[in-house]
């Protein structure tokens, strides 16, 4: 028998409003409120996030993210920073003890991934997992597409889909970003370089490990066909069945008072 799971489309927001939505459903969830979740959404404006532990200092260049009218946040979620613009992201919200979730943070990833792998599918992508060989190299770089870690999607070689875990309370957040297009000149804007050779370099290598859904898709495809794939995608990735979701007055103001107090908050942005 299929679970049923409950399904958030919660459009374009702010970076705050998501980030905030993303861990107030982890603690729902924690708390038996709500049954697992697949939430999708957009980034109204377009933000860079950053990592939970990563270093903003010397590394991110703020003024350039704010004169492209971006926003800087920071996720509740390792890794690096993900520029989010044309893209659909992803989040799954689910129990460590669910009955088909493994308890290595690894296999975690391969279980949710088989989702997104699906999605692609949907769209006659070819992709598939990415499975390092020996141990990660550590490239230094702050961008998070600049190399696959386990599990990812990766298409034509290139990684295709962005993920990073966080587990609280009991409960695993994994959440990720699907490029449908992708601004290299703009998202090496955002980052502090020796100088511009540097930066050049980095970006022409990028170009050669990142991939977006409308590079690699038989025709150029929507945000909205692009969502439809990647539901029916978790629906038989997860073998689940979903079932859509509208927040409450009560939990949306829950919402919006997370997003005040942490995620609209420079300490908690800026800390690192």
């Amino acid at each position: 028998m299929k679970h049923t799971w409950y399904f958030i489309d919660s459009g374009h927001a702010s970076p705050a409003f998501n980030m905030a939505l993303d861990e107030v459903l982890l603690n729902w969830h924690s708390q038996g409120d709500i049954p697992p979740v697949i939430r999708f959404y957009g980034w109204e404006p377009a933000a860079l996030s950053l990592g939970y532990f990563q270093k903003s200092k010397g590394k991110i260049d703020v003024d350039a993210v704010h004169q492209h009218g971006f926003e800087v946040v920071r996720r509740p979620t390792g890794g690096r920073a993900v520029l989010h613009d044309q893209e659909l992201t992803y989040s799954v919200i689910v129990s460590e003890n669910y009955e088909s979730m493994p308890a290595s943070v690894t296999e975690a990833y391969r279980v949710i991934s088989q989702g997104l792998l699906e999605g692609f599918r949907m769209l006659h992508i070819k992709a598939e997992f990415s499975i390092p060989e020996g141990k990660l190299k550590q490239t230094g770089s702050a961008v998070c597409f600049d190399q696959p870690s386990w599990y990812e999607l990766i298409v034509e070689g290139r990684k295709a889909a962005g993920s990073a875990q966080t587990r609280q309370k009991g409960v695993i957040l994994q959440h990720g970003s699907i490029p449908i297009e992708v601004d290299e000149v703009t998202l090496f804007d955002m980052f502090i370089y020796p100088n511009e050779r540097v930066k050049e370099r980095a970006r022409k290598a990028f170009g050669t490990k990142a991939v977006a859904i409308n590079e690699v898709a038989e025709r150029k495809l929507s945000y909205e066909e692009v969502k439809t794939a990647f539901k029916r995608g978790f629906e038989r990735g997860l073998n689940i069945q979903l079932q859509p979701y509208t927040l409450t007055d009560q939990q949306m103001q829950e919402v919006y008072q997370l997003m005040e107090t942490r995620y609209l908050n420079d300490e908690w942005t800026y800390a690192r």
